[in-house]
């Protein structure tokens, strides 16, 4: 006999389908097209990255807290993310501590214990934050000794890419201040939610998302580090008072966001003493990106300079406010009306994006609810077998063999309510075998049965036998949708699941 629970327990469903989101119960998002913060377990993490594959990685950085950003797509919802992985000595690790006395031992083991919680927290406080300019933080994983940070995927590139590496044109004037404005808004933004401290801010940390707007990433407001005071980068663009006393101010930031400024205005990373150097000297021209000659006014660039020798200022009360600061850069604002896309020079296409549009039901299969999906497939009965068309053929059958066959049928169904797929599957197998009826119901819940039980491949033939009796039935997709992501295929999963979805719209329409 197969196994049976309530109709409210996940206990019993196979690895392949297990998601944190169902387990913790998180929201799909807060309203705000963004999900709700949610604790991931490692597992889900290393299937999203195919194992933490080299192929998935996005950036590599970080000497003294060596960490990898990768992109992985989440299996209970299709999205697509990035996935900050710290090295071990990011983080204290308890079991480095095991070569000590026991006593010493235990307390350094208690002492990583507590940095370990002190970390997860972290993130749970910056994951609250949601802003449109910020990839904001959607979860983490505190797991096994691994500490990983989960974001919001931006697709195309760094601004430090598009600044120092363009191959076809450089960023235009109107995108580098847009970029100025978005950034000092993300970072008021996030100081007017108590986290006005962000580590290392520079162009690489300025992401560019599907619509090509610049979004600041959330990686900076965490702490990077054993006790988060390091500053990777170069000597020569370190805040002076970190330099003094190893320590980020608020005022850190405005000095950092005035080097993004630098890069902005030079289309190069300029040490700020040798930038402060040329200001001081008038020699304006130098500082310039010769490719903005003739795009930018003589005023709009003398403002933005003279902005940027203020956030450079040595001592930090002589420094502007971030308020300030975004006040000025709203002024110089220029094609505030031109998509962010056209001025980065993408070509934007809404379907490209990695989130899907999905109803409520075929995020169920999205997410591969499979309390739910059972749910809706004991619902709904035989209701499509009475659409479909399909011949039935008893001509030479007995009465017995007629009269057995649907006894079988009913165990069948018996046995799938009751959720013993072991039974269900040798008698749906038993009446499809006979021939007497190609049942688009019974191939469905086959395939259900199928899935649980491991066997993807044959679920998976079965869902497309039950679309090729009834094309337009929306479940058919979905159970092939539900499949293909269960097999990592991902593409193939997410095409299906969006024809299911039209699908079920048309039917709705009707």
């Amino acid at each position: 006999m197969g196994a049976r629970c309530s109709k409210l327990s996940v206990c019993w469903w196979p690895p392949h389908f297990k998601s944190p989101l169902l387990e913790n119960g998180a929201a799909a998002d807060d309203g705000s097209g963004v999900p709700v913060f949610a604790e991931y377990s490692l597992d889900e993490l290393r299937v999203a990255t195919d194992g933490f594959s080299p192929e998935r990685i996005v950036s590599e950085h970080g000497e003294k807290a060596p960490n990898v950003v990768y992109r992985g797509t989440l299996f209970s919802t299709g999205r697509t993310v990035a996935i900050k992985r710290f090295g071990r000595s990011a983080w204290p690790d308890s079991r480095q501590f095991l070569l000590c006395s026991i006593c010493i031992s235990a307390c350094l083991a208690f002492a990583a214990s507590i940095e370990w919680l002190r970390s997860c927290e972290e993130a749970r406080a910056v994951g609250q934050l949601r802003s449109v300019r910020l990839a904001n933080l959607i979860g983490c994983c505190c797991e096994n000794g691994e500490r990983l940070l989960v974001a919001e995927f931006m697709p195309h590139e760094t601004l430090a890419k598009h600044l120092f590496h363009w191959e076809t044109k450089p960023l235009s004037w109107a995108m580098r201040v847009r970029a100025a404005f978005y950034v000092a808004q993300a970072l008021e933004y996030c100081s007017s939610k108590g986290r006005a401290l962000y580590h290392d801010l520079h162009a690489y940390r300025v992401l560019f998302d599907v619509d090509g707007n610049p979004r600041l990433s959330c990686f900076g407001l965490m702490k990077n580090s054993r006790d988060g005071k390091s500053y990777s980068t170069n000597l020569a663009f370190t805040p002076p008072e970190y330099l003094k006393t190893g320590r980020v101010i608020p005022e850190s930031v405005v000095y950092s966001f005035g080097t993004i400024l630098l890069d902005l205005l030079s289309g190069k990373h300029i040490p700020p003493s040798h930038a402060l150097d040329l200001i001081r000297g008038k020699n304006y021209l130098v500082l310039m990106d010769s490719c903005l000659e003739g795009h930018v006014s003589s005023s709009d660039g003398t403002e933005l300079i003279r902005l940027a020798s203020r956030c450079l200022q040595y001592e930090g009360r002589d420094r502007p406010n971030l308020k300030s600061v975004v006040s000025a850069l709203g002024n110089l604002q220029k094609d505030a009306s031109a998509p962010s896309h056209a001025l980065l020079g993408i070509q934007h296409d809404k379907e490209n994006t990695e989130r899907i549009s999905l109803s409520a039901i075929a995020k169920v299969y999205a997410r591969a609810d499979l309390d739910e999906v059972h749910e809706m497939l004991e619902n709904d009965g035989y209701c499509e077998d009475e659409r479909a068309t399909f011949e039935v053929s008893f001509h030479s059958w007995t009465g017995q063999q007629v009269s057995d066959s649907i006894l079988v049928k009913k165990h069948g169904d018996s046995a799938f309510q009751s959720k013993d797929f072991a039974t269900a599957v040798e008698c749906y197998s038993r009446f499809i075998d006979t021939g007497v009826m190609v049942s688009p119901t019974m191939l469905a819940r086959r395939s259900f049965v199928y899935m649980v039980l491991g066997k993807l491949q044959e679920g998976l033939a079965d869902a497309k036998k039950a679309a090729d009796i009834s094309p337009e039935w929306p479940t058919a997709h979905y159970l092939q949708g539900m499949a293909y992501l269960a097999m990592g295929m991902e593409p193939e999963g997410h095409e299906e699941l969006k024809q299911g979805a039209a699908l079920e719209a048309e039917r709705n329409a009707r």
